[in-house]
């Protein structure tokens, strides 16, 4: 019984070798695997090292190509920039192209380059008279410049002013202030007619240009304008231009710091606005003078107006209940009087061509005083078509009925009449403008 435990200690010796033996063979497997993936992740940050590396180099390479382009633009910016190039210097070349369109024929940029130079540089070939631009005028520009250029209603007036220029309402006509003939040709021909641009000819352009100049009595009807003798027409108003000089005399006081000392402690007002713009109820506006004087305007200081008109209550009901019943006062107006204001207004389509009043003289058309009652034709000193000098040696003589029907439709009554004016569609018009003409004697 004592000898029994003895039996056991052969078996645990055997049992710890195995299990030491089984310890190391797990030992080496884990070691192993553990290298495998210590290696593995070694050649992967290898990898990504050879990857950032290869990034950073072409980042570098293209960060370099960029400094010498801004180098290279720069360069270029600061030659232009010191060159003497001019405004006729063609712009520098690229060296690349993006492949997109195709250059112009040249039949293309030839509908485009059509401006026109003061010395008639640019015009295209052609001519025409102010005869045949009389009719293309009125078909194509009288509806917004009047049948005689006079303009209609805020349209620009092309035809008259010559006396003006020095006034303080100027009017600045093709006559009377353009400098260069070829100034109106390029717009006409570039722009006009208004909505129907480009669709002039350029002999119909001559043509619209020479009625200007007869309207303006600078060329008689028989004129050929044309590209041979355009550039060198002499226009009215030729020398009254200057060269700017503002930039040199009078920018630099302008831009000096403004006075702010020994100011004046009371300001007063001296004049009031020359002009006045009326807006009439049938469109359009008038520029009419203003009569009021400064009389009874308050002074100003740096506190303000030297007063403020004091409001006036409005009064209550009781108020004009009790208010005596206000006289109201008829005047009795003169219908010819009136008449006579109304045949005012109308004569505006027809004063860029007729003068009337004192000492009013031949334009384009002959002067109007003591129409009524004159022989037709007979106006002095001035050059009358044949179909007037006709009726003067007939002894027809301008009376009420003549000058209606005349008004009505001039083509028609005066056939072969140089007046391009299509007539007054109103005989209130035609009306009034008679008692307007009657009014003026010789």
């Amino acid at each position: 019984m004592s000898k029994s435990p003895n039996i056991f200690i052969p078996a645990l010796g055997g049992t710890a070798l195995i299990i030491g033996l089984a310890y190391g063979i797990a030992s080496r497997d884990y070691g192993a695997g553990k290298i495998e993936i210590l290696e593995t992740r070694v050649q992967q940050v290898e990898a990504q090292a050879s990857v950032a590396s290869e990034k950073a180099s072409a980042e570098s390479e293209r960060a370099a190509e960029l400094e010498q382009m801004i180098a290279e633009v720069q360069a270029a910016a600061a030659e232009r920039v010191s060159s003497e190039a001019d405004l006729t210097t063609p712009a520098p070349r690229t060296g690349g192209s993006y492949g997109i369109g195709r250059a112009a024929h040249s039949e293309e940029i030839a509908v485009w380059d059509v401006d026109v130079l003061p010395n008639g540089r640019g015009l295209p070939v052609g001519s025409g008279n102010a005869f045949d631009g009389e009719e293309i005028f009125a078909d194509k520009c009288a509806s917004c410049h009047g049948d005689f250029a006079e303009g209609v209603d805020n349209w620009p007036v092309l035809a008259g002013g010559f006396d003006t220029l020095a006034d303080e309402d100027p009017v600045k006509t093709v006559g009377s202030y353009w400098p260069y003939l070829s100034t109106a040709y390029d717009y006409i021909y570039r722009s006009m007619p208004f909505g129907e641009a480009g669709t002039l000819t350029p002999d119909e352009t001559y043509a619209i240009v020479a009625y200007i100049l007869y309207s303006n009595d600078l060329i008689d009807d028989e004129f050929d304008l044309s590209q041979a003798n355009l550039g060198s027409f002499e226009m009215h108003n030729k020398d009254g231009f200057v060269v700017d000089d503002r930039p040199e005399q009078e920018y630099a006081k302008w831009r000096e710091e403004p006075c702010m000392e020994n100011c004046k402690e009371e300001v007063h007002v001296t004049m009031r606005s020359v002009f006045l713009v009326e807006t009439p109820p049938e469109s359009g506006s008038n520029s009419v003078m203003n009569h009021a004087s400064a009389e009874g305007l308050p002074s100003f200081t740096s506190e303000g107006p030297s007063f403020i008109p004091v409001a006036v209550a409005k009064p209550t009901k009781q108020d004009e209940a009790n208010a005596a019943p206000a006289v109201q006062e008829t005047e009795t107006e003169d219908e010819g009087v009136d008449l006579i204001a109304a045949g005012k207004k109308v004569f505006r389509k027809c004063q860029a061509c007729h003068k009337v009043g004192d000492g009013a003289k031949n334009a384009s058309g002959p002067q109007l005083n003591g129409l009524v009652g004159r022989t037709m034709g007979s106006t002095d000193d001035f050059k009358y078509s044949g179909v007037f000098l006709a009726a003067m040696e007939e002894g027809r003589v301008w009376d009420e009925a003549a000058l209606a029907e005349f008004l009505a439709k001039p083509k028609s009554y005066m056939k072969g009449t140089k007046m391009a004016f299509s007539g007054l569609k109103k005989e209130a018009d035609i009306t009034a403008v008679t008692e307007y003409l009657k009014s003026f004697g010789e």
